[in-house]
């Protein structure tokens, strides 16, 4: 398989799915797993980093448990579609949004934000999100449970005997 110039084999793709289901694992460990050595892991994973196939590591994090107890989706009507980067660049700046997407369909942007409460949630509506010129409107959907959030599962091919 090749990905813009960085051809990815099936250890990569071992390699990247150890890190998608414990991100935290040493580099020692999924050697260990995967019956290679450490430095096989570093210089695949500096290839897999400088080719930007994988862009980072973060924490998952229980928002309800840190006070955050409403997760929205809003949907936002742009006055023109060309609208788009000024938007997203200035959403980026409101705290409580922790994802934006340019979409095709009924909105021109979807949005996923958590809140505090439902003063902390018309707060972010009214005051941040709705102030952003070039917005038109907005429709917002609270979410009352998610019930799965994953990334793809990657099967490395079978190699051919």
């Amino acid at each position: 398989m090749k990905k813009d110039n960085c051809e990815i084999d099936n250890l990569d793709l071992e390699i990247i799915s150890c890190f998608m289901k414990n991100a935290a694992l040493p580099y020692t460990e999924v050697a260990k797993q995967l019956i290679v050595s450490g430095g096989t892991i570093h210089v695949r994973m500096k290839k897999l980093y400088d080719a930007g196939i994988i862009k980072g590591s973060q924490l998952v994090l229980d928002y309800s448990k840190l006070g955050y107890d409403i997760g929205a989706f809003v949907g936002i009507y742009l006055e023109k579609g060309s609208m788009y980067k000024y938007v997203a660049k200035e959403l980026a700046k409101i705290p409580e949004i922790v994802e934006i997407n340019y979409t095709t369909g009924a909105y021109s942007m979807f949005v996923k934000l958590v809140s505090k409460n439902t003063h902390n949630l018309r707060e972010v509506l009214n005051e941040k999100i709705q102030s952003i010129k070039g917005i038109e409107r907005t429709e917002t959907f609270i979410a009352l449970e998610q019930s799965l959030s994953r990334q793809p599962e990657l099967k490395p091919t079978k190699k051919k005997k």
